[in-house]
């Protein structure tokens, strides 16, 4: 049988590698062998219950794997066949040697990207375009701001904001995540205990500000973001890694500015008519080889609890990967 990790109750604790039976296909379903998986932090939350998201127990977490299609189910529509690389994006399951997934949460994998790369490319890809392109409107020549610049999504955000011809002033707080930001085309550089953030900026902006905040922190640093916005800036909630921020109403108004929530996957459940746009959006950055992920840690399956640790206390440059085989 496959083995899989196995959330009995939500909390970390109560997690443990399983044998999982094969059930079998239902229309439209691919059996998956999972290769690789990527750890975002919507999975440990997900393990406190403190996601949006809570499926019902015993669950396996896991968002993003990639592997090779094993079977097809019938009325599959055959777009792929038993033997292709394949990505999968899912709410949760892909920490395991086997995944049940349809077309629709699937993409290929091209030869250039190893399961690794594929394994932890969707989420943070889908997350910084949808946030940058979609909300934003992010234009060339603008000043975008990235924090947690030296996580798996802010480098993303880096790259894309690059990709898209913006200023990148890029925020994290090692010299190391640092480094892993400018590797990704980040213009400016900025320590979070070496100066307030808020004045770096505005120092680096001639007292302008970022006409554009990614912010997948939340706590104080949303709340001192909004003393570094430029006129019309647009401040993209991504995330809250570091607790949820208190808003002054009144600096949004001041600087004519807007606050967006982000919710990617989600977007894409409500509007399926926009998925198959965005996979080729995806599938054109990785032919051309751009947004490929910086993986810091490869972990077995069998250590996963190392690997969240990791994530969980930010130790991660980039992105941490379970593999299986």
């Amino acid at each position: 049988m496959p083995r899989a990790v196995v959330c009995q109750e939500l909390s970390s604790d109560h997690t443990a590698i399983e044998d999982v039976p094969s059930r079998p296909l239902a229309r439209g379903e691919y059996r998956i062998a999972v290769h690789a998986a990527g750890l975002n932090y919507p999975d440990v939350l997900m393990l406190r219950g403190g996601y949006q998201f809570k499926p019902e127990l015993p669950f396996t977490p896991g968002m993003e794997g990639a592997g090779v299609v094993t079977e097809a189910g019938s009325d599959a529509g055959g777009r792929y066949k038993v033997g292709d690389r394949v990505v999968i994006g899912v709410r949760n399951g892909a920490f395991a040697e086997e995944a049940i997934v349809e077309a629709d949460r699937m993409m290929p994998l091209p030869d250039t990207f190893s399961f690794e790369e594929g394994a932890s490319f969707r989420v943070a890809a889908t997350t910084a375009i949808h946030a940058l392109r979609d909300r934003a409107a992010l234009q060339a020549g603008e000043t975008l701001l990235v924090h947690g610049a030296g996580g798996g999504v802010g480098l993303a955000a880096v790259e894309f904001g690059k990709l898209s011809g913006a200023r990148v002033i890029a925020c994290a707080s090692s010299e190391e995540k640092l480094a892993a930001a400018k590797q990704k085309g980040a213009d400016d550089l900025v320590l979070y205990d070496r100066e307030p953030f808020r004045d770096a900026v505005k120092r680096l902006t001639d007292q302008n500000g970022a006409d554009v905040i990614f912010d997948p922190v939340g706590g104080k640093v949303l709340e001192e973001s909004l003393r570094c916005m430029a006129w019309g800036c647009r401040v993209l909630i991504v995330g809250f890694t570091g607790g949820y921020g208190l808003v002054r109403s009144n600096l949004l108004l001041i600087k004519n500015a807007t606050m967006l929530g982000v919710r990617a996957g989600e977007t894409l459940r409500r509007d399926p008519a926009k998925v198959a746009e965005r996979e080729e959006t995806l599938l054109d950055l990785m032919r051309k080889g751009h947004m490929r992920p910086l993986i810091s840690q490869t972990v077995p399956l069998e250590q996963f609890r190392d690997a969240f640790a990791t994530l969980d206390e930010r130790r991660a440059i980039g992105r941490v990967v379970l593999t299986m085989r």
